[in-house]
């Protein structure tokens, strides 16, 4: 069947081409797809109809609705984790410890948690080929750290001791409803006992300096992390009312507390927004977005010829460079026990998989839409970003990024191409540090948003769906690498 450009079906059927490229989008030309940046039509496909349609359809809504309850719900990577173990869990899979004897199975739905803040899933299909098909996401943001040494106090005012965690927005802190959460180690007699804890009902705060006391602050303001971003939680107490507070909450002693990992976080939930509900803004998009587009795919999914991965990582936001972080042998520890049980080759199935490393990408700035690259730059609500870097920083070269391209236009998602301009440096992500460990063929994608390392940010309401689906499409796919040819098939 002859296949038509947006601007011939625009010119067709006597409507505007960048109407077209907006229905091709939301799926309302049927048989349109999207081969690189241009979509294709078929020459007998009916006009659309300007019908008043949503902007969201069904699906779309309640995933971003669904998405903006787990983000809620998720302050800090321990809870991200404990809420990806529960949508796991109702997916029928099973929590196994590393330290434990079980062996894995062919067709084994299982997962296991490092240190209570990253993930590795298994999905081993029957008729399993020497084959990984992997998508890995992070698990935490920029945020602060509080100290073990957590209450202080200055003049009236009882202070909590802070230390930053990962490039924020410092900004961003202030003036905001934050609250605190995290991990408490508990001393419970012969055993020491961890247990997550969410004071959600108490509210701190970051307070500015008067703009009376601080004529520059709109001119630009170096901020000092051990002065400026110190938060305080009460007035005139003595002891240690954090401390306090968290033994109270959690029916214990104070000297109980052996010790903690708490985290403040934004208290500001999510919400859909815009003339249509086109976008998403809530805290910690990056990259909990991602995390929760990768846990939906995998539990709804399965593939009897592969091993579908899922990998949660924690601490990306910081080098990665701990034991349940990208940069640890977690993942190639899980993958070599799966070889091993199963009596498969290890290097060639790793010769044999395919990485997607999933972190959201820069949408174009409608204030600042010079500072992205003129060719290569993506808007939110027009497709997943898959991210190149001549210096390497993401992992997508052609091959891989063709590999992703087709996946994509299987199921009719569309997808952009982002570079930074050339003149400035970009971020990077898991992806390549994973990959010093396990070579994996790899691309790097993410979806579009604003405000990345805010402390509340901004993306697409539909890029989300797309990633869903575009993910499960991955999971259910066979890769077959044949020299240098891959073949995608279902």
């Amino acid at each position: 069947m002859k296949h038509l450009t947006v601007e011939e079906f625009a010119k067709k059927v006597g409507l505007s081409a960048r109407s077209i490229r907006n229905y091709c989008v939301q799926g309302r030309i049927e048989g349109a797809f999207q081969k690189g940046k241009t979509w294709l039509i078929p020459e007998n496909a009916e006009k659309p109809e300007r019908n008043g349609k949503d902007f969201l359809d069904k699906d779309e809504l309640a995933n971003a609705k669904e998405l903006i309850d787990f983000i809620n719900n998720s302050p800090n990577a321990f809870f991200a984790i404990d809420n990806v173990k529960k949508i796991l869990l109702g997916a029928g899979y099973k929590e196994y410890f590393e330290h434990s004897p079980e062996k894995l199975n062919v067709g084994d739905k299982v997962f296991f948690i490092r240190n209570g803040t990253s993930l590795v899933a298994l999905n081993i299909g029957e008729d399993t080929k020497p084959s990984f098909h992997v998508i890995a996401a992070h698990t935490d943001s920029p945020c602060f750290k509080i100290k073990p040494e957590s209450d202080s106090k200055c003049d009236v005012y009882n202070k909590i001791n802070l230390a930053p965690y990962g490039g924020m927005i410092a900004s961003t802190w202030f003036d905001r409803p934050l609250s605190i959460a995290g991990r408490v180690v508990v001393d419970k007699g012969e055993e020491i006992e961890q247990t997550l804890i969410d004071l959600k009902d108490v509210t701190v705060m970051i307070p500015n300096l008067c703009i009376h006391f601080n004529r520059e602050i709109n001119s630009g303001y170096a901020y000092n992390m051990a002065v400026d971003l110190q938060a305080f939680i009460s007035q005139e107490k003595s002891g240690a009312p954090l401390k306090e507070l968290i033994a109270k909450r959690l029916k214990i002693a104070k000297e109980d507390i052996v010790n903690f990992d708490l985290y403040l976080y934004n208290k500001e939930e999510g919400l859909l927004w815009g003339a249509d509900k086109e976008y998403i803004s809530a805290p910690r998009l990056d990259d909990l977005e991602c995390v929760f587009a990768g846990a939906k795919a995998f539990a709804n999914s399965d593939n009897k010829n592969a091993i579908n991965v899922l990998y949660l990582s924690d601490n990306e936001e910081v080098g990665s460079s701990s034991r349940q972080g990208a940069d640890s042998d977690a993942l190639k520890v899980i993958l070599g026990r799966v070889c091993k049980d199963l009596g498969l080759d290890y290097e060639k199935s790793v010769a044999n998989s395919f990485l997607i490393s999933a972190d959201n990408a820069h949408a174009v700035h409608p204030n600042k839409p010079g500072i992205t690259d003129s060719d290569n730059k993506a808007y939110m609500n027009k497709g997943i970003a898959i991210k190149f870097n001549a210096a390497q920083t993401y992992t997508s070269d052609a091959l891989s990024s063709a590999v992703f391209q087709k996946i994509c236009d299987n199921v009719n998602v569309p997808y952009q191409f982002f570079t930074n301009r050339s003149d400035l440096r970009g971020g990077g992500t898991l992806g390549n540090i994973l990959l010093s460990h396990i070579s994996f063929s790899s691309v790097d994608i993410g979806l579009p948003q604003l405000a990345m390392h805010s402390s509340y940010e901004t993306a697409g309401s539909k890029d989300l769906s797309y990633a869903i689906k575009a993910f499960k499409e991955f999971y259910e796919d066979s890769i077959d690498i044949e020299g240098n040819k891959y073949r995608i098939t279902k």
